[in-house]
């Protein structure tokens, strides 16, 4: 009885450090990055190359604190970095005065938000916006994120099943 009873806690305190450093799974709230990534897909972000290794690249897609309340958490796709500069003018997103070659948006508009542009991200913040552009509360509107609210890279979609792969 004690020895399934510390087999247990022992199961338990391991599943938890696992996904306090490891990697965590996380269900996606919002539509803002279909067809990439759909609503109530289950996704595992892995947490060591931010916290040891890397700071968050151009093409990431990370999960972060919803800097407005409304979900937990989000997920968007790093845009741009620090010491870079935004904008969005003519249906396009440009960073440093060069226009990306966003394959992934699926010919999705890029439209202004409320954050006045061009902006240049600051030392240990990232911009980061959805895939779907017309549907993704981003950078856009509330402003470049800190890294520090990054809760990790989402690495491999778990559910459902027809999704089941590594994220790109």
């Amino acid at each position: 009885m004690i020895e399934t009873a510390l087999l247990i806690l022992l199961a338990f305190a391991l599943a938890q450090g696992i996904k306090m450093f490891l990697v965590q799974p996380f269900v996606i709230p919002t539509g803002s990055m279909e067809p990439t990534i759909a609503i109530g897909n289950r996704v595992l972000a892995e947490k060591v190359s931010f916290r040891f290794f890397a700071q968050p690249a151009y093409g990431d897609i990370v999960v972060f604190d919803d800097p407005n309340s409304q979900h937990p958490q989000l997920i968007k796709r790093v845009i741009a970095v620090a010491g870079q500069t935004v904008d969005v003018k003519d249906g396009a997103v440009w960073v440093d005065g060069k226009r990306l070659v966003e394959t992934y948006i699926y010919g999705k508009p890029n439209e202004l938000g409320t954050v006045r542009m061009p902006v240049k991200i600051p030392e240990g913040q990232v911009w980061l916006m959805g895939d779907n552009r017309t549907n993704s509360g981003d950078s856009r509107f509330f402003g470049p994120v800190l890294i520090s609210q990054i809760k990790g890279r989402a690495v491999w979609t778990y559910w459902p099943p027809s999704q089941f792969g590594a994220l790109e």
